[in-house]
């Protein structure tokens, strides 16, 4: 980066949309991960696709690193600009461009927030269902797959793009897929975008798909006696066919930490967290009577079910509360946090697993998830100034994503590889399909000037 490049970006967008300070460097250097910030050179704010199209045709041409940037909210360093570089922030490419109520359709600019998106929806009756808990940008979360805690019904961002706009590494803007629901021409660009991190393209445009808001629901807590018998009440209730809009586990730890909130008191015990649609008030009471007895069955100490919209509201602001709290509560110690999922079926294996390691390693932290769709979280701590309980979180992690493979699951459910996911990567891929991804990244981005040092390094 030089003075002449500076004044080329001002000449694409204008000196008020192109910063160097400090202050705006180190407000994109890191995002909401442990991991170390980095500053970029420069932060731009474009607000149309040929200016971005412009950005990336001179950043190609002089070699310099681009990383998108929506919220920062992500949780795997995936936006940190580790080679510095510019970071193009959308910010102000956040608007709907189209609503298709009639199709259950939205168009959207990257720099639109999730949960200020879903307000505007549901005028009209829609929503867009993943639901990651921070209100993430729209961009952001197709970068990363991001799911959350509806996924186990709607599906993550991935099941509910339709198309997208992006601009490649050279500046070409293509669009990939369109509001067909059905789609089998070429080879799936938009899924492979999706998820990419931003390696493969900045994504300017996206057509999603909506769903009605339900209008019959209820909220469910079912608490059991150890962390293992709720997980395997978890794979129960799945294979019985019940369909949960949401399904969450939470060990007594969690729950300890979600008490911390004023509106919150739940008995500390493991906990299913769970939300029930129906199409019909006759529908929910017979799915949720069927539900009761799966949990009985499975050992459940204690069951509620039709809590009112009130007390739903809370559980679910509780529950996307719990990363803050927890980091709240430990202020000046060092956090770590273990993303992975595995099929259903093994899903009690590795939650019993996880349980007994955070106990036979004695590490400090809570254990919870999107247990509805195998994904298992945990945070867990340790103080800055110990360096062998910092390598213990090191090593609890390995085991833990060792034990989701074992499983024929993943190392990241929906964090994405970002920074510290990369080494596991051969370990679940191969060598040869992380061969092939490197040719990919090679073909789309062969300046390797599109988020570098993310998912291959």
């Amino acid at each position: 980066m030089d003075m002449e490049v500076i004044a080329a970006l001002t000449e694409i967008l204008d000196a008020e949309r192109v910063s160097v300070t400090d202050a705006d460097r180190a407000l994109h250097g890191r995002d909401q991960s442990p991991h170390a910030a980095h500053l970029p050179d420069a932060v731009i704010w474009p607000q149309t696709t040929a200016e971005v199209s412009a950005i990336l045709k001179l950043a190609n041409t002089r070699h310099i690193p681009i990383v998108g940037w929506g919220a920062g909210s992500s949780l795997e360093g995936n936006p940190i600009p580790v080679h510095g570089g510019i970071v193009v922030n959308f910010q102000r490419m956040n608007q709907i461009l189209a609503i298709h109520a009639e199709d259950f359709q939205v168009v959207v600019q990257p720099g639109i927030f999730y949960k200020d998106m879903n307000k505007i929806l549901g005028q009209f009756g829609l929503f867009f269902a993943p639901d990651p808990g921070a209100n993430a940008s729209i961009g952001g979360m197709i970068g990363n797959n991001a799911a959350g805690t509806r996924t186990v019904r709607y599906g993550a961002t991935r099941d509910n793009t339709l198309a997208l706009e992006v601009v490649l590494a050279n500046g070409k803007v293509i669009r990939t897929g369109s509001r067909s629901v059905k789609q089998s021409a070429g080879y799936d660009l938009t899924h492979l975008i999706v998820g990419s991190e931003g390696t493969l393209g900045l994504v300017t445009e996206a057509t999603l798909k909506l769903t009605p808001l339900p209008e019959h629901f209820s909220a469910v807590l079912a608490t059991f006696s150890h962390t293992a018998k709720a997980a395997e009440a978890v794979f129960s209730i799945i294979g019985a066919g019940l369909g949960p809009a949401a399904l969450e586990l939470l060990d007594a730890a969690a729950v300890t930490y979600m008490n911390q909130d004023s509106t919150i008191n739940l008995p500390v015990a493991p906990t299913l967290l769970m939300e029930f649609h129906g199409a019909t008030a006759e529908a929910l009471h017979t799915e949720l009577a069927l539900v009761r007895d799966v949990c009985a069955d499975c050992g459940a100490t204690r069951f509620e079910a039709g809590v009112g919209r009130d007390e739903r509201d809370r559980l679910w602001h509780g529950r996307h509360q719990l990363g803050e709290i927890l980091f709240r509560a430990h202020p000046k110690e060092t956090y770590l946090i273990t993303d992975v999922s595995v099929p259903i079926s093994r899903y009690p294996d590795l939650a019993t697993f996880t349980a007994g390691l955070m106990e036979t390693m004695n590490i400090n932290g809570a254990l919870f998830g999107h247990a509805g769709d195998g994904n298992l979280h945990t945070v867990v701590f340790a103080p800055p100034d110990s360096p062998r309980q910092q390598a213990d979180l090191q090593r609890f992690n390995d085991h833990v994503v060792q034990k989701a493979i074992n499983l024929d699951g993943t190392c990241t459910g929906e964090h994405g590889v970002g920074i510290g996911k990369q080494k596991y990567m051969v370990q679940e891929h191969g060598e040869a399909a992380v061969d092939v991804m490197r040719q990919i990244k090679t073909m789309f981005d062969p300046h390797n000037i599109l988020n570098p040092g993310k998912i291959l390094g």
